[in-house]
C-alpha cells in the first residue's frame, strides 16, 4: 500500500484549524441544579456573543473562555459527527457546579464561530488573533452589569480561550488591570500542533511548510503567528498553567516555553497525568477541582 498523499492529511486539518467545527450547546446548567440567566453581549468589535450567567451568593466572579471546537457547555464528542477527539463528551457543568458551590459567580459564553454565537470574519478562526476581542467583550460586559461590576474577577481560559486571552492582554493590558488571577488550561502553539500531528504523526517531513501555505491561503495567517509564547511576557496577573503532559496533539516543551515566558512573578505549572488525550484535560477541573479551587481561593480573597 502506498503512502497517503500529504494533501489528504493536511487539507482536513487545515480546514479544521482555519474554520473550526460548530458543535451544539448540548446541556444547560439546570441539569446540575444551577440557576442561570441567558445573556448576550457585544464583543469588542460589536459581534453579539451568547452566554450564561450563573449567580452565586458572593462577590467573586469567574469568566470562562472555552476551547476549539467546543463552547460554553463543553463538547458533544459522544454524538455522531463529533467523535474526532476520542468519542467522549467534554462537560463543563460539573466544573461550574464546583465553582458555584465554592462561592463563585460564573460568566461563560460562546466565542465567535462556536456554539450559538454568530459567524465572524467569514467564519475564520484566528487561534486568538481575532477571538481576543471576545475575551475583552466579556470583561467589559461583566463591568457593565450592576451586580458584577465590582466583583473580584478571575479568568478560566481554555486552549483557544487561553491563546485569545494572551493576545488580548498583550494588545490591551489596561482591560485586565482588575483581573486578580488566571488559569490557562492547555494553551497551544500552532507549530507544536502541526509538528506533533503532521510531521511526527503522519510522517510528512515538510508538513509545517505545507500546512503554513494552506493556512495562509485560507486565512491570511501564518503558523508562527499563532503562538502564545511571545505574548506570554505581557501576562502579569497570577497565572496557573495546566496541561496533559503526554498530550498526543502537542509537546510538553511548547507548554513549558509558554509557561516560562509568562511575565507574572506568581505562576505555577501543573501537569495532568494518566492520559494522553487532550480532551480529557478539558474535563480535568470538573473531575479534580482541588488545583483550580486552591488557585482561585488563594488569589481572589
Amino acid at each position: 500500500m502506498g503512502a497517503v498523499a500529504p494533501n489528504k492529511v493536511i487539507d482536513p486539518m487545515v480546514e479544521f484549524w482555519a474554520h473550526g467545527k460548530r458543535s451544539p450547546v448540548y446541556r444547560r446548567p439546570d441539569e446540575v441544579g444551577l440557576t442561570y440567566e441567558d445573556v448576550f453581549f457585544p464583543s469588542m468589535d460589536g459581534l453579539t456573543l451568547e452566554g450564561w450567567f450563573i449567580p452565586a451568593d458572593s462577590d467573586r466572579l469567574i469568566i470562562h473562555n472555552h476551547f476549539l471546537p467546543g463552547n460554553r457547555y463543553g463538547y458533544a464528542g459522544h454524538l455522531d459527527g463529533f467523535q474526532d477527539f476520542g468519542g467522549f463528551e467534554v462537560n463543563f457543568l460539573p466544573e461550574y457546579k464546583v465553582l458555584h458551590d465554592a462561592g463563585y459567580n460564573i460568566l461563560c459564553y460562546d466565542i465567535r464561530n462556536h456554539g450559538l454565537s454568530p459567524d465572524g470574519h467569514g467564519r475564520t478562526v484566528g487561534i486568538g488573533l481575532l477571538e481576543y476581542r471576545d475575551v475583552i467583550g466579556s470583561i467589559r460586559y461583566a463591568k457593565s452589569r450592576p451586580d458584577t461590576a465590582t466583583m473580584t474577577t478571575g479568568l478560566l481560559s481554555v486552549c483557544l480561550g487561553a491563546d485569545s486571552t494572551f493576545v488580548a492582554i498583550d494588545k490591551h493590558p489596561a482591560e485586565f488591570t482588575d483581573i486578580k488571577a488566571m488559569i490557562a488550561l492547555q494553551p497551544i502553539s500552532a507549530r507544536a500542533f502541526v509538528e506533533r500531528t503532521i510531521v511526527e504523526g503522519a510522517g510528512i517531513d515538510n508538513g509545517v511548510e505545507l500546512f503554513d501555505e494552506a493556512l495562509h491561503a485560507r486565512t491570511g495567517f501564518h503558523v508562527d503567528e499563532q503562538s502564545p509564547i511571545p505574548r506570554a511576557a505581557a501576562v502579569r496577573m497570577p497565572t496557573l498553567v495546566a496541561q496533559v503532559r503526554d498530550d498526543t496533539l502537542t509537546y510538553p516543551s511548547d507548554v513549558q516555553a509558554i509557561y516560562d515566558n509568562i511575565g507574572a512573578a506568581d505562576k505555577k505549572l501543573h501537569w495532568i497525568e494518566g492520559t494522553d488525550q487532550r480532551f480529557r484535560g478539558y474535563n480535568y477541573f470538573g473531575e479534580h477541582p482541588e488545583v483550580m479551587l486552591d488557585w482561585f481561593d488563594s488569589h481572589m480573597k
